[in-house]
């Protein structure tokens, strides 16, 4: 998936570069990936980049896309930060809450069909 997700860089850089995390707030529960979405267009509003792409496009303050896509980050940035998350300086879509009621916390749970009934 080199070419989808991470055309730019080689996947050694990953880690060093913080696109990817050992240990991440997604398993504490207090971590989300989110973008906007268009009830009257039953869409995703375009964010200038997909989701997960790791390289400079996704970083919340690039420039290099059109002013519509660089509003929309800031719309959802701006609501996010509102609510008390923190934004994650290499991706436009990553927030954690900001006071995390677990933040040195890392959960395991079996996942099968059962536990998710």
């Amino acid at each position: 998936m080199k070419a989808y997700f991470y055309p730019e860089l080689d996947k050694k850089t990953l880690f060093p570069k913080g696109y990817i995390m050992e240990h991440s707030g997604h398993s504490r529960g207090s971590t989300v990936d989110l973008t906007l979405f268009d009830q009257k267009t039953g869409k995703e509003v375009d964010m200038g980049g997909t989701f997960d792409y790791f390289g400079k496009r996704s970083h919340p303050d690039f420039t290099g896309i059109t002013k519509k896509q660089f509003r929309n980050r800031q719309i959802l940035r701006r609501a996010m930060l509102k609510h008390g998350f923190k934004p994650l300086a290499e991706e436009w879509w990553h927030f954690t809450l900001g006071n995390e009621p677990y933040p040195d916390t890392y959960f395991t749970f079996p996942v099968s069909r059962k536990s998710v009934r």
